[in-house]
This record gives C-alpha cells, structure tokens and sequence, in this order.
C-alpha cells in the first residue's frame, strides 16, 4: 500500500511524563506596545479551553504526523461517514438543494467516464453541503434494455440475473470514490415497484390522448429485432445500439404524442438559455431536432406521359424566394407518386431496393422518365423563359418521407444539399442564381458554391429584381395563394415517439386487446403487469421476444367485458424509464403513486444535472416532455391549469467531456498495441516492443480494441480516492475531453502531502487564537509604525497570505458555482498552499491557523476524506463529545465566505515591486517599501532612490562598481509612484 511520506517523518513523540500542556483556563498574555503580534490584543474573544485544545492538537498531531496513506484515510472516513448517515438522516422537507448525474447502465463495470461524472456530482454535493444546504444525492440503475437482453441469451441465464450481478459490481465500485450517495433512495428500473409506476404513467398518458397504437412505417433493426424510434437512427441508418443498418417496416405500434408539447418544448428553451444554466451546444440540437419552420406547400404541376399521375406534387418549402431558382424536384423513396410508378417500372423499383444500403446524404439518384415539373411561377406572363420550362423529377434517398410532403424542390445555386445532388447528375448544366448579396452584385459565392443567406434578387427573378429576398417571398406566397397554388404552412421535424420494442427486458406495455372492446388498459388493481419467468428461452440462448409465444400470460380477459383477451406482448422503450427517473428520487417509497405532488411541488425540478452530452437529444427531450405532463396531471394537484410557471425538469445541465485514453500505435502496420506489445523503459520515448521502432502515442476514446482502458478501482487502491479525483478534475475543464494520464497523479499527492505538513505543522505552534484574523489585523495595524525587523517581516507575511486566502476564496467560490470550471478550483488550492508555505515560519498563529483551516475546507468537496482527516487534527472533539464530519451533523464545517478585508487598505502589501530601468532598458526588479503619502515629487524620488540602493541588487548592480552607477545618473524619472524608476545615465 503505497505511502505519502510528510516533512514530519523523523519528528520524535515525546514521551508521556514530557507533555506540559497550559492550563485550561488560562489566558495568553495581553498585548502591549512591544508585546509580538502573535498574541491578539485585549478584547479579542477568546474560550476557557482554548489551550486545551492547542495541546489536543498538538498530541494528535505528533502522532499523525508520522505518515500519510490515503487509502487507509478513504477505508476510515467512508466507515465513518456510514456510521453517521443514519443518526443524521435528513427528511424530504429539508432538501433545498437536488444534485443528480444522469444514472448508469449497469453494465458491469465502472469506466473512468463514469468516474468522472460522479467525481463532478459530488464535489458540488459536498460544496453546496458546507454552504448549509441539505442536498440529496442519490443513485439508480437504467436497468432495462437490449444490451442486457443480449447478453443474456449470450450467456444462457436471465437478464435479470446478469443485471443484478452487475449492479452489485458497480455498486462496490461506487463506494470506492468517497462519494455521499443517498443509498436509501436506490431504484433500479427493473424493480416491479418501479416499473408499475412506469405502466401507470403510460395508463395517464393513454387517458389524456397522449399514447395510442398506429400504424406507420417504421425503423426495424434487424439485428436486435425490434423497432427504433427516429431518435435512435443515426445519419448514416443505423441502429445507435447494433449498428445494423436499419429496415422500414409497416407495423401496428404505440406511440406517445409527444408533438403536443412541442411548441413548449421549444419556447422554454429560451428559459433554459438564461445566464448559461444549460450549455448553447445543447439548446442548439434540441431546437434543430424540434426543426419549427415556417413556409408554405406549393403546387408544382405534374406533366405525365402515358401515365395516370396526380395533377401536382406539393411540395414544403421556409425559402420561397428561391422559387424562381428551382431547376428540379426530388421525392422520397415512400411518396406515393413512386410508389405508384415503380409498379410499372422495374428499373425504378430496382433502384428502391438497394436504397436500405445507402446512407441518407448519399448523392445517388433516379430521374423518373415518363413525368416533369412545372414551376407554378411558369404561368405568370413576365416569369423568365427560365424558369417556365418543366423540369425534371428524381427519387433521393436525401428527402424524407415523413418530413414536409416527401418532396422537396431543387434549388442548387441557393441550397448545399441540391447544389450536391444537381453537380452529380447535371455537372454540365448552368446554375441559376436568383439571390445575390447586393445589387451590385450577381452573387457574392463562387460559381461553383451556393448562396444559402437571404439577400437581394438577381435578374433570373423577373419582376422581383431589386427586392430584398424575404419581402419577395411574402409576395410571391400571396400571389400563389390567390392562385390556389401556395398555402402557408408550419412544419416541425420532431415526430411522435415511437416505444414500442418487441424484445422481453423492459416494461410490459399495460393494455389488453380484446375483440369486442379492442385496446383495454389494465385496471390500477391489476398493476404491475409482471414480466414472466422464460428460464427455458435463456437457458436455450432462443431469439426473439419469448413473450409473443407464451400462451399463458398472453391469453387473459377483457377487464371491461370479461371476454377473452390477449396482452400486449411490446415492452416499452427503455427512454420511458429514464424519461422520469428523477421524480421518484423524491420519493422512492412511495406504493401508491410515482410520486407525491407536495414533494415534486417543493423538491423539483433538479438543480444540477450532470451528463454526457450523447443525451442531448434522446433522454433531455424525453425527459422534458413527461416532466411538462406529469407536473399538470392529477399527480400534482392545483397544477393542471397549465399555470404560468415553466415546467423543466433541470434548472442547470452541465455537461463533461469523454475521458480518452493514451494509445499506442505501431506506425508500421497501424495497429493498436497491447500494454504488453509496448517498450516502456524510457516512458517518454515508448517503442514498439518487437521492432524497437518508436510507437506513436495518441489519446483516444477509451476501448478494448484500442487496450486503452483503465480501470478506476485499480488506480483508487493504488492512489487514494481523493487524489484519484482530484487529479481527475485537475486535467480539463469539466465540459472539455480530459486526456487521462494517471503518471501525472503524482504531483497531487505530493500537493496533498504539502497540505498535510502544514495541518501538523499547526499542532506544533503555540496556543490556537479565537481571533477573527480581521480583527487581529485592524489592531495589529494600529501599531505599524512603531514594528521593524522580525515584527516587519510577520506582518508582510500576514498580509500576503490573508490577501491569498481571500483572493482564493472568492476564486474557488465562483468556479464552484459556476462549475464549468472545477480544474481551475484545485490550481487555485494548490497556489494557496504554496504560499501559506513559503511563509510558514513567519505566519502569527491567528493568520496560520485560519487560513490553513480555510484551505482545508475549500478543499473538502474535492478530497473529503483527506479533509476530514486534517480537520479532525485542527478541530478535535472536546473531552467527552463525539467528533462528527465536517460535512453533516451538528459539528459540521462552513465553507468560508470573505470578511471584508480585501476592501480594506491594511490588506495592501506594505511592500512593492520596482523595476529598474536604465536608459529604459530593464536592469533588475527589487523590492521596495511602499512610499508613504504626502512626500513632493522630488522627496519621492530621492526616498525611492535610497530604497533602491538598499536592497542587493541595488547595492552590486547598480552602486560603484555596479554594471550601472546610478548615482552618476543625470535624471531620475519616477513612474506609478516608485513601480518604475529610469535612471538617465
């Protein structure tokens, strides 16, 4: 077990018989005019044990001094922070401050992602707690899920059974990292007592009209066999979980009609926005994946050959000023104009078989050969022969079927994805430029570069030349209007979600279907619906959803008619659960309900939510819909009036990047090198270990493939849990990717070390003072000009560590708060440390002790245990009392606040810096005496001067002898009242 060794190693214990300690009721001397300022003067509140307390701290001191091992320190604290947490167990009405991180997966091990997060969570838990509030903290399981379905049938045992060992790994993790979990509100999704609550939501919102089944083309995952909401398809089509690429299907599925949120969905994001409370990359991807845009449909007339054809293709368009630039139209795969065509044209119908292959954004295409387009705008007399001519109609995988009408107009000059599509297909035919920056201009982009702004119409517009773009769109919608060719329209991207999944591990959807009354919700009484046991499908690594074919649980009755009925055999996304999570945090007890609507009225929203930004869509949506739902439904009476108040699930998100991990390269062959495959004698020049070659090093997304991982308990029982984190925030800002490199946590040991030296250095100082260090040095002060040698040199110590300690806690106080920037909280502890420090030896008591116990408790969010343990020295329990954590209970610690005394002149250094120039080329920079007020120019100049001389690098640099004689200097110009001085020699 490795071990921090202090400065005090070597110190000797003296023995029992030795200890004089200073009677508990006396008193330091009073002060007097040449009395040393380490006693304060009379007046000062001071207690009866005081010199008590100096010997406590001194004997414990002497003892603890002899060695620090963090590991031990986090195995002591945490059995003593378990011991505490009943006896101080807070009520619900005390919360006044809910700090959460977006709860795991139990996958089976904790990353050093995960590591982070949680570090992050706590740290602000344990800040917000030594500022007084009572904060819950708690932690759960995202339990349900594919991944655990898979593993499962890989395995040959019960998801359950792998999830539960899982959480039991991760839960021993957990306690590792010294954080102050609320292990009394635990969930895990799939606990029956948590997903009755699930059905019971989903049964509120089937009540409101808010959950129905429907028939529509879906995303099916072929690998994973079970549908996909649009949100879980990426760019490329395919599945966010296997990867496959996804397959469209007609299938009868539930859906939640989260479209009639939408508009609240986007106008809260600007309450969101306010003062930074959640990150501008967040709102943006909500406010694009709601995707409002407001347009108009427009009728483009179809000419048809020997085909019976619609009379027009509608299209949706938010640019109608591009309307004269349209040189082709483009429809999905699914409008029913091709899936119409294609029965008569097996080429096409070819093509829209090897679509599922393409990505969405691919280039490829298929002119339909029997139809064209007429711009609506061909019928008016002064349009230009341009754009009168009827223009070409393709299918592109790029348009999508259920945004708009399925069709989109082709615009290349004014658009990057058409520009793209018509370069591939018509390389060799002109683009028409309709809008230009200006005038003056015929357009300001490259004529191989679309114009995407609003600007100015061209005159390939007719007419409209002239116009600005957006006033000539108002009037070309206006006209076609009249015409009966336009409608003006609102369009969103968001799409109801789609739960539905035809896979065993989740929540069973609560609905009945019976032939006479058709879909039935399962009475409250008849809540949970329970997942039955399948052991016989585990046990055979079977496929598919056993629930389909287990006959018994399938087959029941009507709840309404008693007829015979069969259940619905869809489980439900798992967003489902994790879209309200949270709210029963507040009351996890609760059998009746999710939740009660007393404590969600005075408990939520969440104050701090803490994740990855891979949730920035999905769950934060989600999340936010049901939130804005149950906080109106009768679970939380007196709401349902839609009230003022915004309903947002988090006040505050805070993002953190990934954690990567150093990789190994052989830039021969390219491959990942295992740790093993890796010379590592000289670690700052690694080579490849079978070549010698030099490796190439790179920090990347950790990942078995790339032997990059690093497992956080092992370097917890290596370095401590406190340094672990520290180290951890230390790296990178929170929302930045941190780079882990675990070599260089040994510079915060050593930090934690130094800090350690200056809590025992205390025990070793004379009687501890009840001073306020404010008042120590208002009075000090009175008897400044009477002070000179060790007295000078004390109090310019003083000064200088009282002003850091309050230039630090205003630091650490805002980087707390504002979170973005915890790295910096533990540099600003650090430089703290280094200068109480230096100036140990010449610190008075009063200044010692307050700032290092200041230093100690700004710390404690970030290295708890290590804190305790150095509070327990400069704090010990009076005899007889039980000595509690500084983070809760009746002898808790308070997180210090500035007194003040960075406005007061008395804390201004007494000395400053002076750089000396000599025909205005620097020589040197000494320390000088501030120059006292009233002296006249030329007093001043001669005072500063002599000062000058004084000090050594005046004497050998710059007296005779010197490399500069300033005594011979013909002018001395003084600057800023003595920080510069040129001397004109």
């Amino acid at each position: 077990m490795p071990l921090i060794c202090t400065r005090s190693i070597g110190r000797s214990l003296s023995r029992p018989g030795s200890w004089r300690p200073r009677p508990a009721w006396s008193h330091p001397p009073a002060a007097s005019s040449s009395s040393s300022p380490c006693f304060p003067a009379p007046g000062f509140r001071s207690r009866p044990w005081t010199a008590l307390r100096s010997f406590a701290v001194t004997a414990t001191a002497c003892a603890a001094a002899q060695k620090l091992d963090l590991p031990s320190l986090d195995s002591k604290w945490r059995e003593r922070w378990a011991s505490l947490a009943e006896a101080t167990s807070q009520s619900n009405d005390d919360i006044t401050k809910y700090i959460l991180p977006m709860f795991p997966y139990p996958s089976g091990y904790l990353h050093l992602g995960h590591l982070r997060v949680y570090t992050i969570a706590d740290v602000l838990a344990r800040y917000y707690a030594l500022r007084g509030h009572r904060v819950l903290l708690p932690m759960g399981w995202d339990a349900f899920g594919l991944p655990a379905e898979n593993a499962a049938i890989e395995r040959g045992i019960h998801p359950a059974a792998w999830t539960r060992s899982n959480i039991a790994n991760m839960k021993d993790q957990l306690a590792l990292m010294n954080a102050s979990w609320d292990w009394d509100r635990e969930l895990a999704t799939c606990d029956a007592e948590f997903y009755k609550h699930t059905q019971k939501i989903f049964l509120l919102l089937h009540q409101h009209g808010l959950a129905y089944q429907a028939e529509a083309e879906v995303n099916y995952d072929p690998v994973d066999k079970t549908v996909l909401a649009n949100e879980q398809v990426d760019a490329n089509g395919c599945s966010w979980r296997s990867g496959a690429k996804v397959e469209k299907r007609k299938l009868k599925q539930w859906f939640l009609r989260i479209s009639e949120f939408r508009e609240a969905l986007l106008q809260d994001l600007d309450v969101l926005a306010r003062d930074g409370a959640w990150p501008e990359r967040v709102l943006a991807m909500q406010k694009n994946w709601l995707g409002r845009s407001v347009g108009a449909t427009i009728k483009f007339p179809i000419l048809a050959y020997d085909h019976d054809m619609h009379a027009a293709i509608e299209v949706f368009t938010s640019r109608p000023d591009t309307l004269f630039g349209v040189q082709y139209l483009a429809l999905a795969a699914t409008h029913p104009v091709v899936a119409k065509l294609a029965e008569r044209d097996p080429e096409l119908q070819a093509f829209l078989d090897t679509l599922p292959g393409l990505p969405p954004d691919s280039k490829v295409g298929y002119m339909l050969p029997h139809i064209r387009a007429v711009n609506p705008l061909a019928y008016h007399p002064e349009t230009p022969d341009a754009t009168k001519q009827s223009i070409p109609v393709y299918v592109a995988p790029y348009v999508i079927g259920d945004y708009g009408e399925g069709a989109v107009m082709g615009v290349p000059a004014h658009d990057v994805r058409d520009h793209a599509f018509w370069k591939t297909h018509r390389y060799g035919e002109p683009v028409r430029f309709v809008l230009a920056a200006s005038e003056d201009e015929s357009t300001t982009a490259m004529a191989n570069e679309p114009f995407v702004d609003h600007g100015v119409m061209t005159e390939h517009s007719g007419p409209y030349r002239g116009k600005s773009s957006k006033e000539a769109g108002e009037m070309l919608i206006a006209m076609l209007e009249e015409a009966g060719l336009a409608k003006r329209l609102e369009k969103w991207r968001l799409r109801d979600w789609l739960i539905s999944r035809q896979r065993y591990w989740g929540t069973p959807i609560p609905v009945v279907h019976c032939g006479s009354c058709g879909a039935v919700p399962v009475p409250d009484d008849q809540l949970p619906v329970l997942l039955p046991e399948v052991n016989e499908h585990w046990a055979g690594r079977k496929t598919g959803n056993p629930l389909e074919t287990l006959d018994e649980w399938v087959n029941t009755d009507c709840p309404r008619c008693g007829g015979p009925a069969k259940r619905d055999t869809d489980t439900m996304d798992t967003f489902v659960d994790s879209s309200w999570y949270y709210m029963r945090f507040i009351d996890p007890h609760n059998r009746n309900a999710p939740f009660s609507g007393d404590k969600a009225r005075s408990m939520l929203p969440v104050d701090l939510y803490i994740g990855g930004v891979e949730h920035a869509i999905l769950h934060l949506l989600y999340a936010r819909f049901i939130y804005k739902f149950l906080m109106t439904s009768s679970l939380v009476p007196g709401q349902q009036d839609g009230s003022s108040a915004v309903h947002e699930p988090f006040r505050r998100l805070i993002t953190q990047g990934m954690v990567h991990g150093r990789t190994y390269i052989d830039p021969a062959t390219g491959k990942f090198l295992r740790p093993d495959q890796v010379d590592l004698a000289d670690p700052s020049s690694p080579k490849v270990a079978a070549t010698g070659a030099p490796a190439t090093v790179t920090y990347e997304k950790m990942s078995k493939s790339k032997h990059n991982g690093v497992d956080p308990t092992g370097v917890i029982r290596q370095h401590g849990a406190d340094a672990t984190r520290a180290h951890m925030l230390f790296q990178a800002p929170v929302s930045e990717v941190l780079d882990w490199d675990g070599d260089k946590i040994v510079g915060v040991t050593r930090w934690l070390g130094r800090v350690y030296d200056l809590v025992v250095g205390l025990g070793q100082a004379e009687a501890g003072h009840e001073a306020t260090p404010r008042g120590y040095l208002e009075e000090t002060a009175k008897k400044l000009e009477e002070m000179a040698g060790e007295e000078l040199e004390r109090w310019d110590a003083d000064v200088a560590v009282w002003r850091a300690v309050q230039n630090t806690i205003a630091s650490v106080t805002a980087s707390y708060e504002k979170v973005h920037t915890l790295n910096t909280v533990v540099s600003d502890l650090m430089a703290l440390a280094n200068a109480i420090q230096d100036r140990e030896a010449a610190l008075s008591p009063v200044i010692k002790q307050e700032a290092i116990s200041a230093l100690v408790r700004m710390m404690a969010p970030v290295a708890p245990a290590f804190a305790e343990e150095c509070w327990s020295l400069l704090s010990p329990a009076r005899p007889g009392e039980d000595k509690a954590s500084m983070f809760r209970g009746k002898g808790r610690a308070e997180f210090p606040v500035l007194d003040g005394t960075l406005e007061l002149e008395l804390l201004q250094p007494r000395r400053q810096t002076c750089a000396v120039q000599v025909n205005g080329k620097l020589r040197c920079v000494v320390e000088i005496p501030k120059p006292r007020g009233g002296m006249d120019k030329e007093e001043l100049r001669e005072w500063i001067v002599g000062e000058i001389l004084k000090t050594h690098e005046g004497k050998t640099r710059l007296g005779p002898g010197g490399s500069a004689d300033v005594s011979k200097a013909k002018k001395v110009v003084v600057v800023k009242e003595g920080k510069v001085v040129n001397f004109v020699v």
